[in-house]
Formats: C-alpha cells, sequence, structure tokens
C-alpha cells in the first residue's frame, strides 16, 4: 500500500460523544433532559475516554423536529435551560479538559424566527429575500401548481409551502415549519454567522456538527426533479439542493470565522455522489471542514426512493462493507479526513440493524461492531446509550404509538394517503420498517438505572425528592435489562469493553485511527476481514469479524493479500472473546485482532 504522510491533530485522535439533551438526564423532574443535567454526567463521559461533547440543539424552538427547527439561535429552549446554563457547561467541560460542539443548523430556520415571520409578513418586507420565494405554477386547466416536483425531505408532499397572505410558496427541504434560508443573499449570511456561530464562540463553544452542510445554494432556476417515484407526484430531488454553485464559496466564507477561533467543524454531507465531491469539503488545502460524515454504510439500511420505504434487514454484509470501504479509502492518497460512526440522533441502533438484538446476541453484537468502530481510520463518534449496547425499542412492548418524530409520523401519513388508511398490510409494513430504522429509538430517554424510577433518566433529581413526571417519551422497555448501572462494575460488560476499545485504539493511532485499510473479503457473506497498516508503513494489523450469529472457520489470508512478502507471525491482540480464541475457528459475533509480524520480529 501507498502510505500518504498524515499531519497528526488532535481533533483527528478525538473521541466525540454526542448528547439528544431531551433525552439525556433530567436534572429537575420534568420530565425532559436538560443542559443542568448534562454536567453530573461529564466525568462518566470522560471516564469513557471521550475528551469532546457534541450538543445536539438547545436553541429556543417550537420542536416541531426537536429543535432542529430554531426560532433564536442566541436564546435556549427554557426546558433545558438558560443561556447562563450553557455557559456553565462549557465552563465545566473545559475544567475537565474536554472540549465542547454545537449543532449548526443554518440550512433553515423555524417559521416562528422573527426572521421568517417578518419575512412573510409582505412582499415588501426588508427580509422578503432571506429566504426563497417563488411564484405559482399553473397547469394547463388553470390549477394552481408548486414551483417544481421537488419532495420534502420528510414524508412524501411537496418541498414548497403556499402563503395565502402574500400568495407565493416558500420552499422547505425539511417540514413545512423549517422554511429555508436564502444564503444568496448576503445580507441573510452576515446574519446568520453573527447569531448562530460568533454568539456561542465568544461564549467559548469548541466547535460545531454542521447540519445539512452542503444544502446552503440552491440552483437558482430551480428545475424539476427527475422522476425517480413513478407512483408520486413529488419526487426526490437532493441530486438539485445539494452541492450546489455556490456551496465552497460560503464555505469559504464561514472558514474566514471559524479560523479566527480556532474551531473544529464536522459535516452532515447527505448526498455527496463520488469521492472528488467528499474532498471539494474536507481537503486540508482547501481549508473548508475538518470532516464530514457520510452515510455510504448507514444507507445501505434505508429505501431508495424514501428511507423508510423498505423491509429490515433488506441490505448484504457486502452491502455494508462496500460502505465502509468508501469512506476509509477517502483518506487515501489525499489530504482529506473521514469519521468513524455508526449511530446518531437520526440512526435507528446498530445493534438492531448491524447484528442481532435478540437477547442472547445483544452483547456479542455489540462488541462486535464496538471493535470495529476501533480500528477504522478518522475520527470517533459515539452516541449517547451504544456505549451500553441499546437496542431498538421491541415493537411487541413500544408500539407505533409511543413514536414522537415527526419523519415517523409522516411516513405513516404518506402510506395512508397513498394506500388507504384502512390498508392493513401496507400499514403493517410501514410499522416494521419504522421499528427497524426509526429516529425515535435513539431518542429514548437514556436509561441510567434499571432499578430506578423511568430508567434513573430523572434519578438527579430524585436526589433532591423532587415531583418525578415521566419522560417526555415513553422509557424504553429494556432500560432495566440494559443501562449504565448495571454495567459500570461489571467487566464483562458492553460498557467495559468499549472503555477498552477506546483505550486500546489510542494505544496504536497510527494503525487504527490513521492508517490504511483494505477490504479482504469484500464478497463474504459472513466474515469482514480487514488490514490496516500504519503510517509509513511501520506496522500492520488483521482485523477479522464474524456478523454471522453461528460459528464460522477461516483462514489467514495469504502473504499477498497480507501486503508482506516473507513469512509473518500473527500476534492476537485484542478479541471480542477473551480467552475463547480457537485459531481456525470464530465464535458467533466474534472479532478478533492480530498484529502482523515478520518472523522472528521483536514484539
Amino acid at each position: 500500500m501507498t502510505i500518504t504522510v498524515r499531519e497528526k491533530q488532535w481533533w483527528k485522535e478525538a473521541v466525540i460523544y454526542q448528547i439528544y439533551p431531551a433525552s439525556f438526564c433530567d436534572s429537575n423532574g420534568d420530565g425532559i433532559g436538560d443542559l443542568p443535567g448534562i454536567i453530573p454526567k461529564l466525568d462518566y463521559i470522560a471516564s469513557l475516554g471521550a475528551n469532546v461533547i457534541w450538543i445536539s440543539p438547545m436553541y429556543e424552538s417550537p420542536q416541531i423536529d426537536m429543535g432542529y427547527d430554531i426560532s433564536n439561535y442566541e436564546e435556549v429552549y427554557p426546558p433545558y435551560g438558560t443561556v447562563q446554563d450553557m455557559e456553565t457547561l462549557i465552563k465545566e467541560t473545559h475544567t475537565r479538559g474536554m472540549r465542547i460542539m454545537l449543532d449548526l443548523v443554518i440550512n433553515h430556520t423555524s417559521d416562528q424566527h422573527a426572521w421568517f415571520k417578518e419575512s412573510r409578513s409582505s412582499k415588501d418586507s426588508p427580509k422578503r429575500d432571506w429566504y426563497i420565494w417563488r411564484p405559482a405554477r399553473y397547469s394547463p386547466t388553470g390549477e394552481r401548481l408548486p414551483p417544481n416536483n421537488w419532495r420534502c425531505s420528510f414524508g412524501g408532499g411537496s418541498a414548497w409551502e403556499w402563503d395565502e397572505n402574500t400568495e407565493e410558496y416558500f420552499l422547505h427541504v425539511w417540514a413545512t415549519e423549517q422554511p429555508d434560508l436564502n444564503w444568496d443573499n448576503p445580507e441573510t449570511r452576515t446574519a446568520i454567522y453573527a447569531s448562530a456561530m460568533e454568539f456561542w464562540l465568544n461564549r467559548g463553544v469548541d466547535g460545531f456538527r454542521i447540519d445539512t452542510v452542503n444544502m446552503y445554494s440552491k440552483p437558482s432556476e430551480m428545475p424539476d426533479a427527475p422522476i425517480t417515484d413513478p407512483k408520486a407526484p413529488y419526487q426526490p430531488a437532493a441530486t438539485l439542493y445539494c452541492n450546489g454553485p455556490r456551496m465552497h464559496e460560503f464555505l469559504d466564507e464561514m472558514n474566514v470565522i471559524l479560523s479566527r477561533y480556532d474551531a473544529i467543524t464536522v459535516g452532515e454531507l447527505l448526498y455527496a455522489p463520488d469521492t472528488k465531491c467528499v474532498l471539494d469539503y474536507v481537503s486540508a488545502s482547501a481549508g473548508r471542514i475538518n470532516m464530514v460524515f457520510q452515510f455510504d454504510a448507514i444507507d445501505v439500511c434505508f429505501g431508495k426512493t424514501h428511507k423508510y420505504e423498505t423491509t429490515p434487514k433488506s441490505f448484504t454484509l457486502p452491502d455494508f462493507k462496500a460502505g465502509i470501504s468508501r469512506t476509509q479509502e477517502l483518506i487515501r492518497d489525499t489530504d482529506g479526513w473521514t469519521t468513524v460512526f455508526l449511530e446518531n440522533h437520526d440512526l435507528p441502533r446498530s445493534v438492531t440493524v448491524f447484528t442481532d438484538d435478540r437477547p442472547q446476541f445483544r452483547a456479542s453484537g455489540a462488541k462486535l461492531l464496538a471493535l470495529l468502530e476501533a480500528c477504522l481510520s478518522g475520527t470517533q463518534y459515539i452516541y449517547q446509550g451504544q456505549e451500553i449496547g441499546l437496542v431498538n425499542a421491541p415493537l411487541e412492548t413500544y408500539p407505533i404509538e409511543n413514536y414522537r418524530d415527526i419523519s415517523s409520523h409522516l411516513f405513516v401519513d404518506m402510506v395512508k394517503e397513498r394506500y388507504g388508511a384502512d390498508n392493513k398490510k401496507e400499514l403493517d409494513k410501514a410499522f416494521d420498517a419504522l421499528q427497524h430504522l426509526a429516529r425515535d429509538h435513539a431518542r429514548l430517554p437514556m436509561p441510567w438505572n434499571g432499578e430506578a424510577k423511568y430508567g434513573g433518566f430523572s434519578e438527579v433529581a430524585a436526589k433532591d425528592a423532587k415531583e418525578i413526571k415521566e419522560p417526555w417519551m415513553k422509557p424504553h422497555p429494556l432500560a432495566n435489562e440494559i443501562n449504565v448501572a448495571s454495567q459500570l462494575d461489571n467487566p464483562e460488560s458492553v460498557l467495559a469493553f468499549w472503555r477498552h476499545m477506546i483505550h486500546f485504539r489510542q494505544q496504536y493511532p497510527d494503525l487504527f485511527v490513521y492508517g490504511e485499510f483494505k477490504d479482504l473479503s469484500p464478497l463474504d457473506q459472513n466474515l469482514f476481514v480487514f488490514v490496516k497498516e500504519g503510517r509509513h508503513g511501520s506496522t500492520k494489523a488483521l482485523v477479522v469479524l464474524n456478523f454471522s450469529t453461528t460459528e464460522r472457520i477461516w483462514e489467514l489470508p495469504s502473504a499477498i493479500e497480507l501486503g508482506v512478502s516473507n513469512e509473518v507471525e500473527m500476534v492476537s491482540i485484542m478479541s471480542t472473546h477473551q480467552g475463547k480464541i480457537n485459531k481456525s475457528l470464530l465464535a458467533a459475533l466474534e472479532g478478533r485482532v492480530y498484529l502482523v509480524q515478520s518472523q522472528g520480529q521483536h514484539r
């Protein structure tokens, strides 16, 4: 393999822990997680080996899309706390030698933001051009139609909403209540930078996860999207509203501000057709974004025309491996950087999707994925609850009525509209997909203590004998089985293994953070076998993962496959099944790591 010398940076070796405020820890017993509830958990997060926290939106919001519809960037959603609480959290995080990132949501605002209220007040409003307005189209029979056929990313409706007052449509790629900002207006951009970025950078925030980072530049002509879903009136349009003509100009402008604060950035890159497109964002020489989330490996579980319009487990292991290979190959012979993640607030639980969440396999599946992540190059991200092996809520004990996410409800509405409200077959299929893929599963309250009320979600408040209300989402039905307290002092637990894996990764940064990746088993339906080669070609490791729930025989790769020219010795340095290694036989959901050493090489 050709090794590109990569500049070492602290943020490349960082472990970033994502917190979803509403569901992390309730400090006052009102049933909603909050900023003061995060502070007593900082030492727990640090004990994992994480050194950065990322807080999902905590801004003032009507909460149509759980805070991704912001009505004031400079205020905190009152149930979460105050700006002063946020400043205290920043200070407490820094006191522990950790850093803090916020979510930067700037493609759109809430329709309750003062900017949009003024924009929609009149066609002559000074802020009319701060959002994207267009006149109606009309059919040959005179029917009023949206400006184009773009589909909203939630549900199956139009991405345009008619405004009766001013008799024009406004664009909303996401929910109707989330109008898109007009980035072509320099006055709008200046206001965004001051309110959403500098306000918090001046208070000590260390960086941002940038929401929908490639959506800000839309084509001025607003053409129709190609018809890829013939049975629907509105079409997926990401190929048009992502990676627009001025995207890099806008990011260059943003980076002037970000670099002044030495802020770290990770962008959510929802549609990037090829490696060149991704590198245009993350190339160090371009200086736009430090890294992005690519969804190549994650998207294999979703439907093609609608993410939920699919059946569970409809992908194969080779599909998953190919996605990982694409994200790992991003850094081969380039100055770009990548990320390592399998979960976040928008994704289902990885144990359910990529392994097997039946009781006898849960812990092994969680450890297998922890080992996989530890051995992949890039900056590592962990989502709350992932470190204890949380799984999706079972359909039998967590009915669809408990789901709260707007995208889940709009998908069901789409199915009812398309197939009929009484079509049991299609509704059951929709519920099966949501049980497997819905965003709701990541948003259930964090189970801190299975013996406490509501899984210990409000345990901090309970210590002060306050009234405890039921959480805003029904607690996880498995909270008594999968929780932090039951794993803290258990050396065989998923939590202990995650801590071990983070430490293991930090022991071998050249191999596992910066190293080159090569998949040796791209077509194998059960095994994932890959080589990592350290910087300068100094060391190699072989990673062997059995994704099946039965034992598998495996063979040592040849010298050619390993990229060596002489006899080698395989030295076992990690396993999910410590003390149970059979060299030629992998247990169900077992993962191993071997150092590849030349015969006689000094250990």
